[in-house]
């Protein structure tokens, strides 16, 4: 039986720009990227895992978020449960801590990067949200 990965995701908002990062080479969807975030810890709730992952990951202190969506989606060797949530208001500089690229980038970037194949529901939910201006 595949193991089912808990994650929660934070979509990183500034204006019209999303904050992203790139996986490394040799961690599982390598190379692609991504919204950041991170793994439930067992007893933890995922707001607690959200705010804890920003802050190791990318350095931002989360002050609100807002609920986006569930993603379960089965890569063949991993299942992943993604819990979403739009960061709009938070504190610090976000910058990759973890070796990885990162960058702002806007929704009409996003037809020119590569992603896992789980977060194509999240960059469509954010198009209905958000919409394109291009």
């Amino acid at each position: 039986m595949t193991k089912i990965v808990h994650v929660a995701v934070g979509v990183i908002k500034r204006e019209d720009e999303f904050f992203l990062t790139k996986r490394l080479a040799e961690v599982h969807q390598g190379g692609k990227w991504e919204f950041p975030g991170g793994k439930v810890e067992q007893g933890e709730t995922v707001h607690q895992a959200l705010h804890r992952e920003l802050k190791e990951e990318v350095g931002i202190d989360v002050l609100t978020c807002t609920a986006l969506m569930a993603i379960s989606h089965d890569y063949g060797d991993k299942k992943v449960l993604l819990d979403v949530f739009v960061v709009d208001n938070f504190t610090g500089q976000a910058t990759a801590l973890e070796g990885q690229q990162e960058g702002w980038f806007t929704l009409a970037q996003f037809s020119t990067l590569d992603f896992p194949a789980a977060n194509q529901a999240i960059i469509d939910k954010l198009q209905q949200c958000y919409g394109s201006s291009t």
